[in-house]
């Protein structure tokens, strides 16, 4: 009896012992891996396969670019807590960001067929996902697109007729964007290492797209090429705002100038019209 009475007591003890320890206070979780740490952004800006390849319009001219100049200025990308939803009317709320310095003219058609996004400008960045974008679009003061936010160079063709065109649009937009859809996630920066994020322009919304159906929204809400086929002088249409305003159907008119707050993207994901900061 007096050995198990031994052996009882020594198992209480063991077992007193094990509720103790496991009643100590646990040790502070460890830091989120890459608080801290420093890498690279990247910041592209993609006209997509419709500017780099050429594409047919909602209304069947056969359009290609030779220059697309966007003129970009407060690229900012930000890791925002919640997330930060443009379509929701939601604010932006950022946790960290970082901006490009100063005012660059991108050429959207620059390459080949099969070539990559632009680059806009890199920055050293606070590691962590980058899931929000904004930029502006705001008149060049030089180079080729010098006094417009916008400029479109190229040649529409259908039914044996050319047409020449030199588009400048001299309204000056904002964009504010969330997080990027597309087939790959961007926006990641992990510490010494380089991420990237993409502005992406949709030129589709502007004159349509051949290949969908005429019901798609694409196609039922974008402006074609027929209307501005329909002012050029002898295969040449040179215009600005001030001069398709004067030109075109008010209807027309009206429908190109709603289009423009919708050319800005991040991949497949919406952006939101923002007033000019600068």
């Amino acid at each position: 009896m007096k050995t198990q009475f031994v052996l009882f007591s020594l198992l209480a003890l063991i077992g007193t012992a094990t509720l103790q320890s496991c009643a100590q206070p646990q040790a502070d979780a460890p830091a989120e891996a890459g608080a801290g740490e420093t890498g690279t952004l990247a910041i592209r800006a993609n006209g997509e396969d419709f500017v780099r390849q050429g594409f047919t319009s909602k209304d069947g001219w056969e359009i290609s670019f030779e220059h697309l100049y966007v003129n970009l200025a407060e690229v900012t990308a930000y890791q925002t807590d919640p997330p930060y939803d443009p379509q929701a009317g939601d604010s932006l709320k950022p946790v960290t960001e970082v901006t490009l310095d100063g005012v660059k003219t991108i050429d959207l058609a620059e390459g080949d067929e099969n070539a990559e996004p632009i680059l806009v400008g890199e920055v050293d960045a606070p590691a962590g996902r980058y899931n929000a974008l904004s930029w502006q679009m705001v008149a060049a003061e030089t180079g080729p697109a010098a006094g417009y936010p916008l400029v479109m160079q190229g040649t529409a063709t259908k039914d044996g007729e050319t047409v020449n065109f030199t588009l400048s649009v001299n309204e000056q937009l904002g964009f504010s964007c969330g997080d990027f859809v597309g087939d790959q996630r961007k926006g990641i920066v992990e510490g010494g290492a380089a991420g990237d994020l993409e502005a992406t322009f949709h030129f589709d919304h502007l004159f349509g797209d051949g290949e969908a159906a005429p019901d798609d929204d694409i196609n039922t809400g974008a402006l074609g090429f027929d209307p501005l086929a329909a002012i050029a002088q002898n295969g040449e249409l040179t215009a600005d705002l001030e001069d398709l305003e004067a030109q075109l159907s008010p209807e027309d008119y009206n429908k190109l100038l709603e289009i423009l707050p919708s050319l800005g993207h991040v991949g497949e994901g919406h952006c939101a019209e923002t007033a000019l900061t600068s």
